[in-house]
């Protein structure tokens, strides 16, 4: 047997288990260059390098992942519950153009109409709109409904039965516009509420309404280029008459940390700018002054924290989000609606005082030309409501794949 002690690009991409574009991007960026065979020029490997790059691949070699895809037309998106436009934003990113956005929040969708004056915000009750003028006009319909119970009448539930919640107006919106896909993404409890019934009678009510929904995931921000340890759950509807399948947003290898969010770096090209922001009340100040970066309530010596905690200390579980400070080397924890409140405080790194609403923006990747309406209070609740502007992008760039594909399908039926 003959032992080779060089590789074509087709005989290293076998052996590597990657792609021969996967191999030539590395040698054009030097992490794994090629010899040039001298006559034909082409790229040739040594045995030695395959052998030090092989068990080199789960880490700093791993393919980084580019989601990336160039509509091959302009597709069109209706977004409900569109809060302060985290979703649409990353669909724009993706190269999908909002046609309308519906909103019962006024300081939501002033923000909406002052940062995109050209978007038609539809402002109320969603209840009080007929979506039938856009029937087979838009590509998605998305929505951020609430999570809330059905009632539960016979074996299976359908669309009559979900009559009064959210769900059915996003789902009487999807049945009267008939889009290929709808996407509705959820709080990660979704999936346990109502012991699943919830969940269940949503996919029975999109399954009656025409659409076979694909296998529900909950997407982890953080592999998203977002740096915050959120957690979405999205529910995919595909029309029944449409044989694509639908495939989530690969996940990125890297992960962005606070200091990524809120200095000069890869997510934004200056540090975060002055904004207003909450301040903890002087006793929650003292307490926190204690507490290190990644340090929460248990930092603190044990008399203060019997003091602080109150009837919680001696209940079982963590609560690990309470007096919490998070350091520059990891990612935010999930923001809320409030920065302030006693059980989820986000701390900022070196000052003891919560995130200012342009870090709060940050930290949900909203570029820093998106201004809030309202209050300082109205605008943390509308950034801490919204789907991360990364996320979305990501959504919407495998969205556009699956449109791309059907595009191609149903210009080249068999």
């Amino acid at each position: 047997m003959v032992t080779k002690n060089y590789y074509s690009l087709a005989e290293a991409s076998e052996v590597l288990g990657k792609s021969k574009e996967t191999l030539r991007r590395w040698d054009r960026q030097g992490k794994l260059t090629a010899v040039r065979e001298p006559i034909s020029n082409y790229r040739i490997y040594q045995k030695e390098q395959l052998n030090l790059f092989s068990h080199l691949l789960s880490n700093e070699l791993d393919e980084e992942v580019d989601n990336f895809v160039e509509p091959l037309k302009e597709y069109k998106v209706l977004e409900l519950f569109a809060g302060a436009g985290g979703l649409a934003i990353g669909m724009e990113k993706a190269g999908i153009k909002c046609v309308a956005l519906n909103e019962i929040d006024k300081w939501a969708c002033q923000t909406l109409r002052e940062n995109r004056p050209n978007w038609n915000v539809l402002e109320g009750d969603i209840k009080s709109f007929d979506f039938t003028s856009y029937k087979n006009e838009v590509d998605i319909v998305t929505g951020g409904f609430p999570c809330q119970s059905f009632s539960y009448a016979g074996k299976r539930l359908g669309l009559d039965d979900a009559r009064g919640t959210l769900f059915y107006e996003f789902a009487r919106v999807v049945k009267e516009v008939n889009p290929p896909i709808c996407i509705g993404e959820n709080v990660k409890g979704l999936l346990s509420h109502d012991k699943g019934k919830t969940l269940q009678g949503m996919i029975s009510i999109l399954d009656e309404i025409g659409y076979n929904v694909v296998p529900v995931k909950v997407l982890k921000a953080v592999n998203y280029r977002v740096p915050q340890k959120r957690e979405r759950l999205i529910l995919v509807g595909v029309r029944k008459d449409i044989n694509i399948e639908y495939r989530y947003p690969r996940p990125h290898t890297k992960v962005f940390n606070l200091v990524d969010a809120l200095k000069k770096g890869e997510l934004y090209d200056c540090d975060v700018p002055k904004s207003e922001g909450s301040k903890y009340p002087e006793h929650k100040k003292a307490i926190l002054d204690l507490v290190p970066p990644k340090g929460y309530w248990r930092n603190l010596p044990l008399d203060l924290q019997k003091e602080y905690m109150g009837k919680s200390f001696y209940l079982g579980g963590g609560k690990t989000g309470i007096a919490r400070r998070i350091a520059w080397d990891e990612p935010s924890l999930t923001l809320t609606c409030s920065p302030a409140q006693k059980q989820t405080e986000r701390c900022h790194p070196e000052e003891t005082r919560p995130f200012t609403v342009r870090e709060y923006a940050r930290i949900q990747t909203f570029p820093d030309d998106w201004k809030f309406a309202g209050s300082v209070s109205q605008q943390y609740k509308q950034i801490g409501n919204a789907v991360p502007c990364n996320l979305g992008q990501e959504i919407g760039y495998s969205i556009v794949k699956f449109l791309n594909d059907y595009l191609l399908s149903s210009s080249n039926p068999k």
